[in-house]
């Protein structure tokens, strides 16, 4: 079991620039056909300063930090336990290719159901544009099975 010790453990912030290949190809795996999110020139024309980060990207990102289940270990999360229960995304405002957001993580919740048999865990995420505004929070359940 989890130690609800653990509420308020924050895993070390993690820095992702945000790049116009990467946003390109995201956009296509996806099925996106919209040029807004493909074509600097057409994203330009619609008022914005780059190619604007589809809204799901920020978790591809945040899986981009080293050793993205390191805070497993330091909670005792067996990794091939773990099922994804929830997440859920709150946007402020839109991030561009070129950006350099930065991903703050804590543990808020720690909690059992089922006697015991099913775990969870509640991580919350900040993101934050290279002018320390807010971009976007997400929260992420984790179910930890056991027996």
């Amino acid at each position: 079991m989890i130690d609800r010790k653990f509420i308020g453990y924050a895993s070390k912030p993690f820095v992702a620039d945000v790049e116009r290949g990467r946003l390109r190809f995201f956009a296509k795996a996806i099925g996106e056909t919209n040029p807004l999110y493909l074509d600097e020139d057409t994203a330009r024309r619609a008022g914005h300063p780059d190619l604007p980060v589809p809204q799901t990207f920020f978790f591809c990102l945040e899986m981009d930090r080293p050793d993205p289940y390191g805070w497993f270990d330091d909670l005792g999360i067996e990794l091939p336990k773990v099922l994804h229960g929830e997440q859920q995304f709150t946007y402020h405002r839109l991030a561009y290719a070129g950006d350099r957001l930065r991903f703050d993580s804590t543990v808020t919740d720690v909690y059992d159901k089922k006697g015991g048999l099913l775990e969870f865990v509640v991580q919350d995420n900040v993101i934050t544009n290279q002018r320390a505004e807010r971009v976007a929070e997400f929260r992420r359940t984790l179910v930890i099975r056991h027996g």
